[in-house]
């Protein structure tokens, strides 16, 4: 699980009308929205929160594998003198086992994405509305974003407001979200017959 892997930046800024169909003058900015989050105030916070929130999560999951490694080699040491009966169970039980696993990990995960959205949202909360202060302050049409990887190829670095975004929004960070107890996750049975790591991102 890595914090903040995937951040969509086209979810900071609203689709734009062409730039035929506006009127009058226009006055153009833009932004890169990965360096605005990667300095973001809160940012550095809201990840030590979520990474200490995901020790006992990993925890979890680490015994998990234990367990399914172990029951794994034992299995693979008795295959051998097993009778077919006995070794089709078997092979049913660790199936079940690997299915148990499977979705109590898929829990974690989902928990530890939910934990994320939390702790980042009062981050992007604000990048949103200082873009928007900026914006109005600034008269501009429209913030391009550069990190997006859309179609600006080339622009003035004049009108790079990056680092003026920063600014305000050190001004005005909302403070960081609270640290709570890493999320339960029921209990884990020794499980058998898989062979996978669990997910490491």
């Amino acid at each position: 699980m890595r914090f903040l892997s995937v951040i969509g930046a086209c979810a900071l800024f609203v689709s734009v009308p062409a730039l035929s169909s506006a009127q009058g003058a226009q006055k153009f900015a833009f932004v890169n929205s990965q360096a605005l989050l990667q300095s973001a105030p809160g940012r550095a916070e809201a990840e030590a929160s979520f990474e200490k929130d995901m020790v006992g999560v990993r925890a979890q999951l680490s015994k998990l594998q234990d367990s399914l490694n172990a029951m794994n080699e034992a299995f693979a040491k008795e295959e051998v003198s097993l009778s077919p009966a006995v070794k089709e169970a078997r092979i049913k039980t660790m199936r079940e086992k690997e299915q148990a696993w499977g979705a109590q990990a898929q829990k974690l995960q989902a928990q530890a994405q939910d934990r994320q959205e939390e702790l980042m949202a009062p981050i992007m909360d604000n990048l949103r509305k200082v873009l928007d202060d900026v914006r109005m302050d600034g008269g501009y049409s429209f913030i391009f974003d550069v990190a997006a990887g859309a179609f600006i190829v080339s622009a003035d670095k004049n009108l790079d407001i990056t680092e003026r975004v920063l600014s305000k929004m050190r001004l005005s960070a909302p403070k960081a979200a609270p640290a709570r107890p890493a999320p339960a996750a029921g209990p884990t049975s020794a499980p058998v017959g898989i062979t996978k790591k669990p997910p490491t991102e």
